[in-house]
């Protein structure tokens, strides 16, 4: 852990990323703070989203708590009602993991053999190594247990948690005639060493289309949609999950 340089509602500031503050409660217990802002392109393209940070930590928290009335244990604590969401702290895994269940986005530029948007039976599982300044380069299995990240048995269990997650949100998005294209899960260890879901579950990580093909997540974006645009399609998909916004909420 780094130094903190800011105290905050009594919290510590920790760091800084491009969607989130984080903040230190106590030793085994962190806030992530979700900002108004978006970028895509490794950050080529940014803006100020009135409103984003609500709504990526109130369908985070929605996703979490449902993820753990299923059994599927996360960092998820509790929500404040507002853009911050309490966590455990874990020892992160430096990895990405990629499950696709459409062929889409970098997938098809790698594999052009597939058609865009065919069904990926089973689900096909990526690991991409998380570090900017690479832009998080696909990585093998080999690699992953070969650079000592993981063991073969790690990957393995992670391989299936990831399935098993993405299982659900596929059937829970479906029931609300989305189609569920694929999610970027992270994941870190607990004080016993299990491993748990982290980070956040939002439009900015997973891609989802309605039956009209119309994206409710960042993919608009970076297709060229203003901000207003953009927030206007994630509290479209708040509202087709049953989760209530307002006006004022956006602004808290």
């Amino acid at each position: 852990m780094t130094d903190t340089t800011e105290i905050w509602m009594g919290l510590n500031f920790l760091r800084e990323g491009k969607s989130k503050r984080i903040y230190v409660k106590d030793v085994s217990t962190i806030v992530l703070e979700f900002k108004d802002f978006v970028t895509a392109f490794d950050g080529a393209r940014k803006d100020n989203v009135l409103g984003k940070g609500v709504v990526n930590a109130r369908i985070s928290a929605y996703l979490f708590r449902r993820l753990e009335e299923e059994g599927i244990k996360t960092h998820f604590i509790e929500y404040d009602g507002c853009r911050r969401i309490t966590v455990k702290k874990l020892d992160m895994v430096p990895l990405e993991v990629i499950v696709r269940n459409y062929a889409y986005g970098s997938l098809l530029r790698r594999m052009p053999l597939f058609k865009p948007l065919s069904k990926l039976e089973p689900p096909i599982v990526e690991f991409h190594y998380k570090d900017d300044r690479l832009h998080d380069p696909l990585v093998l299995r080999e690699d992953v247990v070969g650079a000592g990240l993981l063991t073969d048995g790690e990957v393995e269990e992670i391989i299936k948690l990831s399935l098993k997650i993405n299982e659900f949100l596929t059937s829970l998005f479906e029931e609300r005639g989305l189609k569920f294209i694929d999610v970027k899960f992270e994941f870190g260890r607990d004080s016993e060493g299990e491993f748990l879901l982290a980070d956040e579950i939002t439009g900015d990580s997973f891609r989802v289309i309605d039956s009209d093909g119309r994206h409710l997540d960042k993919e608009v974006y970076r297709k060229g949609a203003t901000p207003q645009e953009l927030i206007s399609r994630y509290l479209e998909l708040l509202r087709k999950l049953g989760i209530e916004v307002c006006e004022d909420d956006l602004r808290c």
